[in-house]
């Protein structure tokens, strides 16, 4: 479990400020990974009722930029957040409720997948990452559904 003083440790090593916000932010991804701006804003908003939505857009940017946060956007959703980063793992998405899980790169080691097709339009390019998003139904949403079938 992180704590506050960790948060703390890891915004001056991104030679950020050390602010509530930030705090609070960092604190509530960890309980609510691949949570959306808005779960985000309420959650921080419970513990620090003073602060405001842009503020809030502020941090989650700064902490972007700064590395301490990833930013995913899978395709008809609005973006989320979450403070795994450093390697290069996948998702998975519901095409049901929209729960988004995290899937362990195959290979461990950036970019993990190679380019099948090394023509012209990979040509001069240096890939260093891979980007992968399984969709499916979550043990939730697949029940229903195969109950009714049986």
């Amino acid at each position: 479990m992180t704590s506050t003083a960790e948060y703390a440790a890891q915004l001056r090593a991104a030679h950020l400020r050390v602010t509530r916000p930030r705090i609070a932010v960092l604190e509530k991804l960890r309980t609510h990974p691949h949570a959306d701006t808005d779960t985000i804003f309420s959650a921080v908003r419970a513990v620090l009722p003073e602060v405001s939505r842009q503020t809030v857009y502020d941090v989650l940017n700064a902490l972007t930029s700064a590395g301490l946060l990833r930013r995913i956007q899978p395709l008809g959703s609005v973006a989320r957040y979450e403070t795994r980063v450093g390697d290069n793992h996948h998702h998975v998405v519901c095409r049901g409720c929209g729960t988004i899980a995290d899937i362990d790169c195959a290979i461990g080691a950036a970019p993990c997948l190679t380019p099948s097709d090394l023509d012209e339009a990979i040509d001069g390019f240096v890939v260093d990452e891979a980007e992968v998003i399984y969709w499916g139904l979550c043990p939730d949403c697949s029940a229903p559904a195969s109950r009714s079938h049986s």
